[in-house]
């Protein structure tokens, strides 16, 4: 469909990727991945044909259709969401317009035995029925149903578009896109402005879709559901793996032990002939060998080692003041935007040291909520911070709201005070920004990068509260796994707003849900909030048919006081059933975990017995013995392997039943 040879880039000295050769054929759906600033939307702007390579070709047939999503684009405010997004069916409008005129003609002409109007005839019956083959009969159907599932309600669909955030907006975009049905979807950050439910509805979009697809992500789960396929960009390479993405990390890891055992090889071929060299030097009677050595030395080709994370930001973040108790009180806090109430009788308190997310569909308050406890926005009801907080914040627009005129070392140095302009330098270059790379502009930097300079600036100053706006936005993997460890080693309490599961996980020991006027607390993580809401996705929130009750052990209203038990012995049969609750994870995770492992040498057993039998089928090996004795081997360890699988199996379903 696509084909790409030779392609190389050029910015500056160093060239962003050489010699990149690849096709995108039907039904591809691919990954692109490689870190910040590697070069991945630059690719995609070149595949769209809106930037021009310093070399190579890049061949699209002409009637090849793209659709092109990227991370950031201007915007227009003067229509309704419906009428901006029935803009994808531009084609179709004309096509109607141009049915209608010939129809009009047909209806006012009476020369109706004429060459002319037999033509007319022909030509209208031929367009009505490609008119219809295009969908145009069901195309507003077609508009409800992308919409909804990016998360519109159907009273917005006729609000004009400049009432809607930045990230909103972009789903417009977005629904326009996929409403064009193109043959080829090049998707730079799709999931950036999505919360959890639209990603999942995107992923099974994308999944069932004829269309090619390439994309680049850093929602892990995200980019695993979707891809089939992963091309990397690596030491000014691209590289194709034709696996998903959790595959290509396992062959990315061989790949690399691979070229490490061959550099290190080299670099003692090389060594040897260097001290074979500087030994016979002056020797006459070896300077024939030595010349030889020489020529030999001028024509290795040092083996390139893919990049790896060993540039990754180590983020720590500074020691901090001892906070009061209870940083965050709220008690009855209530906020309206006119006659719409985003929630109300929100009464929570978040401890000291407690690392908490707020969850739910966009539009449920999360954001809101933070900015009441940053005094942002006016609210009714009772909000405290707690003595001694030092709020550290960072929003969801932080990078955009960088002076792109600056360079990255002067964004910094403008914030910096006191004795940390000493050290600024190992903090950028802590965060990948060393050397050189201090001095781009900022206008020139990638989403990610952008994200990572934001992130810098909270950092200058120690605080003891973090909150955090969906702080993975535009970071790869790698910054997100450095990020995370980070929230979890920080002294402090946070905040965190996120729908970014991967993320979530392992990290938060409480989870607040937004939705419907309401704020519920979960105790545990969120898969604890998961299994307590009896659901497996996040999508499925507001369908479950069991609604917590305010007995529920693992949730209740925030917003409701709950009744006093009336007993100790309650309060004693609340704790240990929860108790008990994540006692029962533990030993599920551990029992899943076995049963895994054991599947595992089972298959590699299976597969060694396959590859005896074709061994043992050939008649030069029929008397091997030694063959013969390992395939004994591998048969009754098989069989014990296969014991050992069911009893394991049946002792995880017993604690699931339990």
């Amino acid at each position: 469909m696509i084909s790409v040879e030779g392609l190389k880039v050029e910015f500056g000295v160093k060239p962003l990727f050489v010699d990149a050769s690849f096709v995108i054929n039907d039904r591809d759906r691919i990954a692109l991945v490689g870190k910040n600033g590697a070069g991945k939307s630059t690719l995609l702007k070149i595949l769209c044909g809106q930037q021009k390579p310093t070399s190579g070709n890049v061949s699209i047939p002409n009637d090849c259709r793209i659709g092109y999503l990227p991370q950031v684009m201007i915007l227009q405010d003067d229509t309704t969401v419906r009428e901006e997004t029935q803009k994808a069916f531009a084609d179709i409008t004309r096509m109607k317009e141009r049915l209608e005129e010939m129809n009009r003609q047909l209806a006012e002409r009476t020369d109706y035995e004429s060459e002319g109007y037999l033509q007319l005839i022909e030509k209208y019956t031929s367009e009505h029925e490609r008119y219809m083959m295009m969908g145009a009969g069901n195309y507003e159907a077609e508009i409800e149903r992308t919409l909804t599932g990016l998360g519109f309600e159907r009273t917005d669909f006729d609000r004009p578009t400049s009432e809607f955030s930045g990230g909103w907006r972009m789903r417009i975009e977005l629904a326009k896109i996929l409403l064009q049905k193109p043959d080829v979807l090049l998707l730079d950050e799709p999931t950036n402005h999505l919360d959890i439910e639209s990603i999942q509805w995107l992923e099974q979009l994308l999944a069932q879709s004829s269309s090619a697809v390439v994309l680049v992500s850093h929602d892990r789960a995200f980019i695993n559901n979707v891809s089939n396929r992963t091309l990397e960009i690596s030491c000014g390479r691209v590289i194709d793996y034709r696996v998903k993405y959790d595959e290509y990390v396992v062959l990315r890891k061989e790949r690399r032990e691979q070229q490490l055992r061959a550099y290190e090889n080299q670099q003692k071929e090389v060594a040897d002939m260097k001290a074979f060299i500087e030994r016979f030097r002056y020797q006459a009677t070896k300077a024939v060998q030595v010349q030889q050595k020489i020529k030999q030395l001028e024509k290795v080709v040092p083996i390139e080692i893919d990049e790896v994370d060993n540039s990754a930001m180590h983020l720590k973040f500074p020691p901090c003041l001892r906070s009061g108790d209870y940083p965050v009180i709220c008690d009855e806090v209530r906020k309206d935007y006119g006659p719409h109430t985003v929630f109300d009788h929100v009464t929570l308190t978040i401890k000291r040291g407690e690392k908490v997310a707020f969850v739910g569909k966009n539009g449920e308050g999360k954001s809101t909520l933070v900015k009441c406890i940053m005094g942002e926005i006016p609210y009714t009801g009772e909000l405290k911070i707690g003595h001694n907080i030092q709020i550290g914040y960072f929003a969801q627009n932080q990078a955009q709201l960088l002076d792109e005129n600056l360079t990255v070392f002067q964004t910094i140095d403008n914030v910096a005070k006191g004795e940390i302009r000493l050290r600024i330098n190992d903090i950028l270059g802590a965060f990948m920004f060393g050397g050189e790379e201090s001095d781009k502009k900022v206008k020139v930097l990638s989403g990610g990068e952008r994200s990572r300079l934001a992130m810098i600036r909270l950092l200058l100053e120690p605080v003891n509260l973090l909150i955090l706006d969906e702080p993975t936005n535009h970071l790869d993997m790698p910054s997100k796994d450095v990020l995370k460890e980070a929230i979890k080693a920080f002294d402090g309490t946070a905040i965190i707003v996120s729908h970014d599961r991967e993320f979530l996980d392992g990290l938060v020991t409480k989870v607040y849900e937004f939705g419907g006027g309401r704020v519920r607390e979960h105790l545990g993580g969120i898969y604890d909030f998961l299994r307590a809401k009896q659901i497996t996705e996040l999508n499925e929130l507001g369908k479950e048919t069991n609604s917590p009750t305010p007995w529920d052990k693992t949730s209740q209203p925030v917003g409701q006081s709950v009744p006093p038990p009336g007993t100790n012995r309650d309060i004693l049969s609340k704790s240990l059933s929860y108790a008990e609750h994540k006692e029962q994870q533990k030993r599920l995770k551990r029992a899943e975990k076995a049963v895994k492992e054991s599947e595992a040498k089972i298959e590699k057993m299976e597969q060694r017995l396959k590859e005896l039998d074709s061994l043992l089928m050939n008649p030069e090996n029929a008397s091997d013995m030694e063959l013969v004795t390992e395939y004994t081997t591998v048969k009754q360890s098989l069989d014990e392997e296969v014991d050992r699988w069911e009893k394991l199996s049946e002792e995880m379903d017993s604690i699931t039943v339990n």
